[in-house]
């Protein structure tokens, strides 16, 4: 029986689980960088908006970098990369 997801009303509750799973996908991402030899990015915003960012080689914190710089961003990405962040940002 698959169990109904839904959002987690209480918000201390909310944020204990936001940070266990955050902690579990960032592991999950690591591990696929170094079984499978990949490359991976992961970049997740809290509900209050703070970046929390996984890079597993060199070749992606240049991507990562104009992220950390305080909002507005989108015009520090690539043209071709914003579409990918548009529900950040408004154009």
């Amino acid at each position: 029986m698959a169990r109904e997801i839904r959002r987690i009303e209480n918000a201390a509750a909310r944020q204990v689980t936001f940070s266990k799973r955050r902690r579990g996908l960032f592991k999950k991402a690591e591990e696929l960088a170094v079984l499978c030899d990949a490359d991976v990015a992961l970049i997740v915003f809290s509900a209050t908006g703070k970046l929390s960012q996984f890079a597993s080689s060199r070749h992606a914190p240049p991507l990562l970098r104009p992220l950390r710089c305080s909002p507005p961003l989108s015009h520090l990405l690539p043209f071709s990369m914003r579409s990918l962040f548009s529900p950040w940002f408004s154009s």
